[in-house]
């Protein structure tokens, strides 16, 4: 055991049977804790199938020198989210998309209630005079078939807010129930695509109850979800949190080669709760999933081409 918080596994020996017993995975299955795989950087297809049975996250010993120090430390510092992170991804197959989408809420709200949010929550510090907003914070244009959607808050580098929120659930609502849309595109204004959740309204929520309940029926993931078919997602600049949970839901994403991407919902004592764990399982697996949620580390745009998590890079 590492700080109470992980379990690392050296599959790298020739020695491994135990790893594929079917009673060790069940048995692993249920740890409270997070479970990380070391293997060489050349596996057999069956030993991937085994260890990630097995594994929350498997990392190659060139990962494990690039993410090693950074998962370890997070894990340790924030040990009950990381399990909750953990556990939650480990039980997301065989789930419908609507189900992944409940389940993460839940999670979501139950560690609104825990101790690493209320630490985070009373670290604080006050934030000076807020920007002023004259705009709508989403832009939405119709231009023949398609409807380009536009985040809108520039000031605060798209940071998603519930105003934001609920008027891009509008624009999306209208792409579903207008059949002449026949394309959907998602940009961001300003320096950003969408630096992810407004710190500003974290822990102003009544109640968790309350707030899982509006996150079921006000959202942006399940209607982007529902228009796959015909979003593209266009990044650019710092995509954090929601800022790449709800673009992973398009069926293409196309970034800009300055696109910084992370998860950093960890350090706040919390799991990524705009869907992002039915999302970005989609397109890189829950193990890469589990990786940069609980690292937190930024990838590059590159990084987000080779794993699947964008499909093309593009600056022009």
């Amino acid at each position: 055991m590492h700080g109470a918080g992980d379990v690392v596994v050296d599959f790298r020996s020739p020695t491994g049977e135990w790893a594929t017993a079917e009673a060790t995975a069940a048995a692993f299955s249920t740890l409270p804790c997070v479970v990380i795989g070391l293997v060489n950087a050349k596996v057999e297809p069956t030993s991937v199938v085994e260890v990630g049975a097995v594994c929350d996250v498997i990392l190659t010993e060139a990962e494990h020198d690039r993410f090693g120090e950074e998962l370890l430390r997070s894990i340790g510092e924030h040990r009950f989210a990381a399990a909750a992170l953990a556990l939650h991804l480990r039980g997301s197959k065989g789930r419908t998309l609507e189900q992944g989408l409940v389940a993460e809420s839940t999670v979501y709200s139950l560690l609104q209630s825990g101790p690493e949010f209320r630490r985070w929550l009373g670290s604080r510090t006050p934030k000076g005079q807020p920007v002023q907003e004259n705009q709508d914070p989403v832009d939405s244009q119709r231009v023949g078939d398609s409807l380009h959607i536009t985040l809108n808050r520039p000031g605060r580098h798209n940071a998603f807010n519930r105003a934001m929120r609920d008027c891009l659930s509008d624009a999306l609502e209208l792409a579903l129930v207008d059949s002449t849309i026949s394309e959907v595109v998602v940009r961001g204004s300003g320096a950003s695509f969408c630096s992810g959740g407004d710190l500003s309204e974290f822990g102003g929520f009544t109640s968790p109850v309350e707030s899982h309940l509006t996150r079921l029926t006000r959202s942006p993931a399940r209607l982007l979800a529902r228009l796959h078919d015909i979003t593209t997602v266009v990044l650019h600049g710092t995509c954090y949190g929601a800022g790449i949970e709800l673009p992973a839901f398009a069926k293409r994403v196309i970034a800009r080669s300055d696109t910084r991407i992370r998860l950093p919902e960890l350090g706040l004592g919390l799991i990524p709760g705009a869907g992002g764990t039915v999302s970005m399982p989609l397109r890189i697996g829950r193990h890469r999933t589990a990786l940069l949620g609980l690292s937190q580390t930024v990838i590059s745009a590159s990084t987000a081409l080779e794993w699947g998590l964008i499909d093309a890079i593009d600056d022009e």
